[in-house]
């Protein structure tokens, strides 16, 4: 069962927010692929936002292609069965103000690296 917890008072949107929950969720497997997401209206009114918020999340979720909307289906989570190069370059282009940030900061490399170790450990142990 995967659970969204919206926090209205963050800097970062609500659709934002959600996206990056359903990809969380999908890597812990509390969803899986071929799992169908909740319609645009029974999820905005479960989570008490906006449907159009609900919308534009499902629709950066199918432009990084995380889910598929299928019509009269509704959000479906994509199967990916081998690695794709051009979602490695993207997901690259991605981090990089991060880890860029992380090195204005002051964090190196030894520590960025047992971040993103630390991080990956957390998605296998919930």
């Amino acid at each position: 069962m995967l659970m969204i917890c919206i926090e209205p008072e963050s800097e970062v949107p609500i659709y934002t927010q959600l996206t990056n929950q359903i990809i969380q969720g999908i890597v812990r497997r509390e969803i899986l692929p071929g799992d169908s997401l909740p319609s645009v209206r029974s999820f905005a009114a479960d989570l008490g936002v906006n449907m159009h918020t609900v919308n534009k999340s499902y629709h950066e979720l199918e432009k990084k292609g995380v889910i598929r909307i299928v019509p009269k289906s509704g959000a479906v989570i994509a199967t990916h069965d081998k690695f794709d190069e051009a979602i490695y370059q993207r997901i690259m282009e991605d981090i990089k103000p991060q880890i860029a940030e992380a090195l204005v900061f002051g964090i190196d490399e030894e520590k960025i690296q047992m971040m993103v170790k630390t991080i990956i450990e957390d998605f296998k142990n919930k």
